[in-house]
């Protein structure tokens, strides 16, 4: 027995000077589910970029109280049933204290409810179908206005400048889309705006054949707008098909898949004189909003839309509301969000409740054209950098 104290008490110093990690220096670990494959990952893509930015950025000015920012990504694919296990696997596999993104409205809906229910706060930065923020869901914050705001500008534009008579409205059968569309027939109705059909589309396809055939109506009697509500890919050949049948309208998108410059790339010079409604230009005179344009473009090599000034924003606010934190407790960090009030490179953030709404922020709406080639923001006349060209007739 005395040979086995002796032994012990040999290497207790050994043992005691071991380095203990101090949970000072653990980093603070963050959720981020997005879509990193599927039809959505170019907006993915750009968001993680932003992401990573911004993490950057937040860790080069001493982190979150002194520890690292750490960010686990997480593959919603743009689909539904994933949603519930990326959450479950961010909380209690990655031990995430709160989550950060959401892009698509249908299954960032499925993950909020999830993220509520484990009573998780969820700032969301891009995902826009109304009731997201209308469930009661006291962990739910979002960056982005929502679905029936996205419009607001391009409604003002039509208004005081356009005034169409007349208007078609075409819209992919999901979450996000059936939203806009909706309201877009609600404010064609207030404003004796005749709307001269409304067409879904099955959101899987993406062929000019498949689009042609949906375009009769609009070669027999052409309305002034034909308002689209589309992603990407959809968008782009949507337009490439009412060019190819040569009605002379005015083409509008919703915001979506048409404010990049990879839609422009894909639809080419059928994307001329289009407009769409946006969220945010780099030209806004919001603090950072140039730099973090031109940083990107730099370090990335290709153009950043909203979808990135969104996801950029929302890890500043994030990083903002955890150093304000008395803990990282569910409750400690909602506290934090609901005193937030910062402006960003994306615009002033506050998440207020209104109307059915909330803890929703909400920012001016823009509207872009394009014109040879490239955006020019043609509304609110405050911040144009072109005026509107009328369509070729």
């Amino acid at each position: 027995m005395r040979f086995f104290i002796k032994r012990f008490l040999f290497f207790l110093p050994l043992m005691i000077v071991i380095p203990f990690q101090s949970t000072a220096s653990q980093p603070v670990v963050i959720g981020v589910p997005l879509p990193l494959s599927g039809k959505q990952m170019e907006d993915g893509r750009m968001m993680k970029d932003s992401f990573e930015m911004a993490k950057d950025t937040i860790n080069d000015n001493g982190g979150i109280n002194g520890r690292p920012l750490h960010l686990v990504y997480a593959d919603d694919q743009g689909k539904e049933s994933t949603g519930e296990k990326i959450i479950k696997d961010l909380v209690n596999n990655a031990k995430a204290v709160m989550l950060v993104g959401g892009h698509t409205s249908a299954p960032t809906y499925r993950m909020a409810k999830v993220a509520n229910m484990l009573d998780v706060p969820f700032l969301i930065c891009t995902a826009s179908a109304d009731k997201i923020t209308q469930k009661r869901w006291e962990n739910i914050y979002r960056l982005n206005p929502p679905a029936n705001e996205y419009t607001k500008g391009l409604e003002d534009f039509w208004i005081k400048n356009f005034k169409p008579k007349s208007m078609s409205i075409i819209y992919e059968n999901s979450m996000f889309g059936i939203n806009e569309a909706t309201h877009m027939m609600g404010f064609c109705q207030e404003n004796g705006i005749a709307v001269r059909s409304t067409i879904g589309y099955n959101r899987k396809r993406t062929d000019l054949a498949y689009f042609r055939s949906i375009l009769a109506l609009q070669v027999e009697e052409p309305p002034d707008v034909i308002y689209m509500v589309s992603r990407l890919d959809d968008g782009a050949a949507l337009v490439k098909a009412i060019r190819e049948v040569k009605v002379d309208v005015l083409l509008c998108g919703g915001a979506g898949g048409f404010t990049s410059q990879e839609f422009i790339k894909r639809a080419g010079k059928a994307a001329n004189q289009l407009l769409t409604a946006t969220l945010w230009s780099h030209r806004l005179p919001y603090p950072g909003a140039k730099e973090y344009h031109d940083r990107f473009l730099q370090v990335y090599s290709y153009i950043p839309d909203y979808h990135g000034a969104e996801a950029y924003a929302a890890l500043l606010v994030v990083g903002d509301a955890l150093n304000r934190a008395e803990s990282f407790s569910s409750k400690s960090i909602r506290a934090a969000l609901n005193k937030t009030y910062m402006m960003t490179p994306f615009g002033p953030v506050k998440f207020y409740s209104y109307e059915n709404f909330e803890r929703q922020n909400t920012v001016r709406t823009l509207v872009q054209q394009v014109i040879n080639d490239k955006f020019e923001v043609i509304w609110p006349p405050d911040v144009a950098t072109a005026g509107f060209v009328s369509p070729d007739k």
